[in-house]
């Protein structure tokens, strides 16, 4: 071989390597990797199954089972736009660089999944490729329901294919010059989705492969609570230490005691997934509480308690620009001085916040409205309150619905801002400083 040859063969090699050092760095560990047990096959596994429907819904039949795991993996959350009907699409997902709709999966042939055979159902959930080949984008979340056996999926795709077919185009999608371009996705996917089942981990209990299955392969949790990478994909090198999800914080849900859930106790994390709230933490809203609503809460007391367990073993990570949780009590000082410092967020809060909440942020109305110690009202970015008034918000509870309405038309950004920092001012432990500008970036993502 010749000394050019060699030199060319080298350089080659060197860039093969650096490709595939630069492939893993970005790419970084899965989502069960903190875990370090050893992993089996699902058939290998001698402990109960910890995939499927609980112990209660077995001998239930297939639409039934598929009933549950399709509330249990959120699909209506966003294939339903506010005021659509049910699993008809048209929600669209504000991205820097334009906004995706999500597809009709009613039965109807022509605009959702009525033609597809149980190939294709597994193709687009497991590999994220539609019926025609077109590669989706990973807005749906087909890198966690790679995780899926594909007995589960196909109880999903039994349950959708029951409920009435409804003809509802997709709108299309605004997405520029070179982001229009589906096909690219095969290279995002080779990198970024494993196309891989579930793997129970022989070194936990049962209990924590159950919620592992529910958690990661199903509720898809660190699609909205795990930072994205340079790639747009899930960092796990910082697994569910919080992000911003449309517009919304995702607040961090490591184990960490400070400003994750680490300091809430295994009944106070159940309560706040099944119910919304948590004494002393605050009230699930916006995602989180569409996810409480149409999620989490129809799910057995089982089930939420294997989540939970699960959740508490996640590694904890600190995140210095998050609140404390749970939250110390707001400084005297804030109440004494924040009216005079403040006295346009005063003036609407007195208006239009002061009968519900209370002036000392313990609501003799509800648990669900009293502000001190909520992590969004704890939040110096103060972005989930200004949120909540932008959009209201409901919770359903045993006792019936609680709502806060929605006050984006009747005040302006510059008022909303004003409230917003008045009350993490007053009731948190210390006081957004949010601009009319960055209510109206906020309002644009709530449209969607």
């Amino acid at each position: 071989m010749s000394a050019t040859s060699r030199i060319l063969v080298s350089v080659v090699a060197i860039g093969v390597v650096a490709a595939a050092v630069a492939a893993w760095v970005i790419r970084g560990p899965g989502p069960f990797a903190f875990a370090g047990g050893e992993t089996v096959a699902l058939a290998d596994y001698k402990a109960a199954s910890p995939t499927g429907v609980p112990a209660s819904l077995v001998k239930a039949s297939l639409v039934e089972r598929g009933a549950y795991l399709a509330r249990a993996a959120d699909c209506m959350a966003c294939h339903t736009k506010p005021g659509g009907k049910d699993f008809t699409g048209g929600l669209g997902f504000k991205l820097p660089f334009g906004t995706l709709y999500s597809t009709n999966i009613t039965p109807d042939k022509e605009t959702g999944i009525g033609s597809y055979s149980d190939a294709d159902f597994l193709n687009a959930m497991h590999r994220g490729i539609r019926r025609d080949g077109a590669r989706l984008y990973p807005a749906m979340p087909y890198v966690s329901y790679t995780y899926m056996t594909d007995d589960d999926a196909l109880a999903i795709k039994a349950y959708l294919l029951s409920l009435p077919p409804v003809h509802a185009p997709a709108p299309a999608n605004t997405l520029p010059f070179p982001f229009d371009q589906r096909w690219a996705m095969m290279f995002w996917s080779a990198l970024f989705n494993p196309d891989t089942r579930f793997t129970p981990d022989t070194s936990k209990s049962p209990e924590w492969n159950r919620g592992a299955y529910l958690a990661e392969a199903l509720a898809h949790c660190g699609e909205c609570h795990t930072p994205r990478n340079l790639g747009f994909a899930l960092d796990n090198r910082k697994k569910f230490a919080g992000a911003l999800t449309a517009g919304w914080r995702a607040f961090n849900i490591t184990s960490d005691g400070s400003t994750g859930i680490g300091g809430w106790s295994d009944t106070d994390l159940a309560s706040y997934l099944a119910y919304g709230h948590a004494r002393a933490h605050g009230t699930a809203s916006g995602p989180m509480g569409e996810a409480v609503d149409r999620s989490f809460s129809q799910m057995t007391v089982d089930d939420i308690k294997s989540i939970v367990a699960y959740l508490q073993t996640v590694p904890a990570i600190t995140s210095p620009d998050m609140p404390a949780n749970p939250a110390p009590p707001a400084p005297a000082s804030h109440r004494d001085g924040g009216g005079e410092r403040n006295a346009r967020g005063k003036l609407v809060f007195e208006g239009s916040c002061a009968s519900c909440h209370g002036w000392t942020g313990e609501s003799a109305v509800s648990p669900l409205a009293t502000l001190t110690g909520a992590a969004a009202v704890n939040d110096p970015a103060g972005t989930n309150v200004a949120q909540i008034v932008l959009s209201g918000t409901t919770r359903l509870t045993p006792d019936g619905a609680l709502s806060m309405p929605s006050f984006g038309h009747a005040y302006s950004d510059d008022e909303i801002a004003a409230v917003a920092n008045y009350v993490t001012a007053r009731f948190g432990a210390k006081g957004a400083s949010l601009t009319a500008r960055d209510v109206s970036k906020l309002r644009e993502q709530a449209s969607q």
